[in-house]
């Protein structure tokens, strides 16, 4: 898959509408278009990285950024309680390849697992 198919990177580039929760420099977190929780934000790196593995070996420090940008989506939605999920591979659930975390929470109802 090259940049230019991914649907994250289109929708960093603004090729694809979001709606946008945060931005900085690094990272992007919009509402996920399928949420499964009623907190659910997606961060997602500004560069195109296949997955958390692969960015863990080629960038740390992104993962530091999507990991601060969490906390702040998690700070303004949740009273900064959060999950942070990450899917590495078809068969884990990942469907775009793309890094992203999924911030999310359950809102005051809190978990049930």
């Amino acid at each position: 898959m090259t940049t230019a198919d991914c649907i994250f990177c289109r929708i960093i580039a603004g090729e694809i509408p979001c709606e946008k929760v945060l931005e900085t420099d690094t990272v992007l977190a919009f509402r996920d278009i399928a949420p499964k929780a009623p907190v659910h934000v997606l961060v997602v790196p500004k560069v195109h990285i296949p997955n958390v593995a692969a960015a863990a070996a080629l960038d740390p420090a992104i993962l530091g950024d999507i990991a601060s940008a969490a906390q702040l989506v998690a700070d303004a939605e949740c009273e900064g309680q959060f999950r942070l999920i990450f899917n590495t591979g078809e068969r884990a659930g990942q469907s775009v390849f793309h890094v992203h975390g999924h911030v999310m929470n359950s809102g005051a109802l809190g978990w049930d697992a």
